[in-house]
This record gives C-alpha cells, structure tokens and sequence, in this order.
C-alpha cells in the first residue's frame, strides 16, 4: 500500500508564505503526477497545483504567479510553495499522488489525510 504523508500548515499573516510537503512512500514503483487539491468548509475540493514526472505542472487561475510546486522523485515527495497568501486561500490541503505499484500495472491516485492552511487578515 502506499501512504501520503503532508507537512508544512499552519497559520500565516496575509502577504505571507508557507511551503507544504509531501511525502509518499511503500510499495512505489513510479509516479507520474503529485499535487495538491483544497477544501474550504463549504465548498468543493479544487485542484490548486500538480506537477508530472516530466515536470510540468499546472495551477489554478486563483493561484498563479503565487505558487509554485516542485518536486524530488528521488525521495518521492513534492512540495508547494505559497507566496502571498489571501484569506482565500484558506483551507484543508491535500497532496495526491498517482502511483504505479508494479511493473506495467495501472495508476492509482492516493491521498494524504490532509494540512490546514490559515490566512489572517
């Protein structure tokens, strides 16, 4: 099985910056995209970041120029960098991972438990 593991949230000023990781790890024989997806209390959980193996990524419209995602196959993690953080941006975060287990097997997309990003204006 494999297991997502975030670290990074917490409480940040408005203007501010926070970078969230994630780590995934067990019976991993690749991974093609990681990202992040977001809920706020309400509302539906949106993809704000991923990044591929190839390295391209995509963001939402709400969030570029902001944000940035990285990510190390090496230790199979990927990290989001967010610069001037809104109240907005508020929010369970969720580091996703789509993993190949074996040799020409599938793609499965994992999900860590989540980190809570808190904007104050």
């Amino acid at each position: 099985q494999v297991q997502l593991v975030e670290s990074g949230g917490g409480l940040v000023q408005a203007g501010g910056t926070l970078t969230l990781s994630c780590a995934a790890s067990g019976t991993i024989f690749s991974i093609n995209a990681m990202g992040w997806y977001r809920q706020a209390p309400g509302k539906q959980r949106e993809l704000v970041a991923l990044i591929t193996e190839g390295e391209n990524t995509n963001f939402a419209d709400s969030v570029k120029g902001r944000f940035t995602i990285s990510r190390d196959n090496a230790k199979n993690t990927v990290a989001l960098q967010m610069n001037s953080l809104e109240p907005e941006d508020a929010a369970t975060y969720y580091c996703h991972a789509d993993v190949r287990i074996a040799s020409g097997g599938p793609f499965f997309r994992y999900w860590g438990q989540g980190t809570q990003v808190t904007v104050s204006s």
